[in-house]
C-alpha cells in the first residue's frame, strides 16, 4: 500500500506564501497522475492541481497565477510540492496530496477524485485577513 505524507501547512496572514510538500512511500513508478485536491469545512472537495509524468500541469481557475505545482524527479526522491503565494482567506482549507501511478493525467482530471488511488491525511492552510 502506497503512502502519500504531506507537510508544510501552517496559519499565515492574507498575502503570504507557503510550500506544501508530499512524498511517497514508493519511490519507483514510471508513470503518474499526482495532485493537490482541499476541502474547508461545510464545502465540496475541490481540485487544486495536477502535474503528470512529462511535466504537463493543470491548475483551477481559482488559483491560477498564485499556485506552481511540481515534481522532484530526482532518485529515490520523487517529491510532489505545491507553492502558493498570494494567499487569501479563501485558500483556508485542508490539502490533500493524491496519485495515481499507474497513469498520465487526462483533461478535466481535478474534477475526478475517484481517479486518485492513493490520498494523504492532508495538510491544514488556514489564511487569516
Amino acid at each position: 500500500q502506497v503512502q502519500l505524507v504531506e507537510s508544510g501547512g501552517d496559519s499565515v496572514q492574507a498575502g503570504g506564501s507557503l510550500r506544501l510538500s508530499c512524498t511517497p512511500s514508493l519511490v519507483t513508478y514510471s508513470r503518474y497522475c499526482m495532485a493537490w485536491f482541499r476541502q474547508a469545512p461545510g464545502q465540496e472537495r475541490e481540485g487544486v492541481a495536477s502535474i503528470e509524468t512529462d511535466g504537463s500541469t493543470s491548475y483551477a481557475d481559482s488559483v491560477k497565477g498564485r499556485v506552481t505545482i511540481s515534481h522532484d524527479n530526482a532518485k529515490n526522491k520523487n517529491t510532489l510540492y505545491l507553492q502558493m503565494n498570494s494567499l487569501k482567506p479563501d485558500d483556508t482549507a485542508m490539502y490533500y496530496c493524491v496519485a495515481n501511478l499507474r497513469y498520465d493525467c487526462y483533461s478535466g482530471v481535478l474534477v475526478d477524485s475517484w481517479f486518485f488511488a492513493y490520498w494523504g491525511r492532508g495538510t491544514q492552510v488556514t489564511v487569516s485577513s
